[in-house]
């Protein structure tokens, strides 16, 4: 597995070299300058290759949608961001992909799914697609000029304390909401989706994670007020956006900063209604008893609203140690219309830098993950229904999914990490039947 993941990821660096020297030709802005340095072009590129095995856990049997024992997959991605000022405070982004690979199994088989690289559609040979295309504008509302660092969607510069950002276009939900510094980016701490956002965090999105919408962010001193209205797919986790925004997402966030000791953290609680085409499982149930069929959610979809709230908090614990903590739950008798089928969820961890060991550039994470759904969705499940990722064919023994999480991220050179992963799965889809399943994961990352 390792030969083979290296080599994926190697064949790719001379394309992002080639990348890096023609953004340094059209005069892109170093990422090394100075954070307060205002850039008015940026340009950056990154690689992922990510290989993920299973290896031959109990499995008395399996359905449509169950993770296999002994099987093994890789996802590969290119992506450029490409970043131009239009005025003072306000910025264009554009961020094409070209996407290679799939997830284990075709993406399915657990609800807090082991990799968050893999998307819910994979093709053997590479495609491209324009993931993002978004404005940005901020408002300056007064307060202490702080340095703004350059990254792979900001341009360096400078920025008032309190402010107000619109962004609207073609855009991530979560890279607006459920933000955390050590859960967050699959691309460089965790894999795991349920661990890396908030499982019961039903963001809108096509099948690729991106949508269309608007948001506002409100920077007032150490509160921040988020909202914003992003387009819904035209069916459940489908691969195609609502065509004319008839079904939608409404976000809510507010944001605290605080300190305890002078050690900074941050609290967030978000909060979604989902409006739009979607079954109820008792209803799903029902109608399948009455024929003698299997359940089906898509025979009994009706215009209806689907609601949950999450709670994120981020904690600093000395200057190379963090820790974070989500929790969130969501309406456990409709389907889920976009992201996994969890209905109730608990996840927490570390990470540690590795100046301990003399790698200060190294990082340690572990992580634990809770996933429980209503008894609706376990009847449903039992029934022979199938969920967006799970469903076995069958659910006698049903019980939370219990996701343990441990990777460290090599620096191997100065713009490439290694990272190596270890998921423990138990009741994989909620099935005591099944597992537990380990899944390894060796993970490549060059970025500039």
């Amino acid at each position: 597995m390792a030969l083979r993941a290296v080599a994926g990821a190697t064949a790719s660096l001379p394309l992002l070299f080639a990348l890096g020297m023609a953004a340094r030709a059209l005069g892109a802005g170093d990422a090394t300058d100075a954070a307060h340095t205002a850039e008015d072009f940026a340009f950056h590129g990154e690689i992922t290759y990510t290989e993920q095995d299973t290896d031959r856990f109990r499995s008395p049997y399996t359905g449509a949608n169950s993770l296999r024992p002994g099987r093994g997959a890789e996802t590969t991605d290119i992506a450029a961001f490409i970043g131009q000022r239009l005025w003072p405070g306000a910025e264009i982004w554009i961020n094409p992909e070209i996407d290679q690979g799939f997830g284990l199994d075709d993406t399915v088989g657990v609800a807090g799914f082991p990799s968050g690289e893999a998307y819910k559609i994979g093709k053997n040979q590479p495609y491209p697609r324009l993931q993002q295309l978004f404005i940005r504008e901020s408002l300056d509302l007064g307060g202490v000029r702080q340095d703004i660092e350059p990254s792979q969607l900001q341009l360096g510069g400078t920025q008032s304390a309190d402010r107000l950002v619109l962004t609207l276009g073609k855009i991530s939900v979560i890279d607006i909401f459920d933000n955390n510094t050590y859960a967050h980016d699959p691309r460089n701490d965790f894999l795991n989706w349920a661990i890396i956002d908030a499982g019961t965090f039903d963001y809108a999105a096509d099948a690729w994670g991106y949508t269309v919408g608007a948001a506002a962010e409100w920077y007032r001193r150490s509160w921040v007020l988020r909202f914003g209205v992003f387009d819904l797919s035209n069916v459940p986790n489908s691969p195609d956006l609502e065509p004319a925004f008839h079904e939608f997402q409404l976000d809510g966030e507010i944001e605290k900063d605080y300190q305890v000791l002078d050690a900074a953290g941050k609290v967030r609680v978000t909060a979604y209604l989902s409006r739009g085409r979607m079954g109820t499982l008792d209803q799903a149930i029902a109608l399948a008893q009455s024929n003698g069929g299997v359940p089906s959610l898509a025979a009994v979809r009706r215009y209806r609203s689907r609601a949950g709230v999450g709670l994120d908090l981020e904690q600093r614990l000395a200057g190379d140690l963090g820790a974070f903590l989500r929790a969130g739950k969501s309406d456990g008798h409709v389907e889920v219309y976009e992201f996994t089928d969890i209905d109730r969820t608990t996840s927490g961890g570390v990470s540690l830098q590795g100046a301990r060991w003399s790698r200060p550039d190294d990082t340690l994470g572990v992580a634990g993950d809770l996933n429980w759904i209503s008894g609706e969705r376990q009847a449903y499940l039992n029934a022979g229904g199938l969920g967006v990722l799970v469903g076995d064919g069958r659910l006698p023994h049903a019980g939370p999914e219990r996701i343990l999480e441990s990777y460290y991220s090599i620096a191997a050179l100065r713009a490439v990490r290694v990272t190596l992963d270890y998921q423990l799965i138990a009741n994989p889809a909620y099935n005591r039947d099944r597992g537990p399943a380990s899944v390894y994961a060796l993970r490549v990352h060059a970025q500039f």
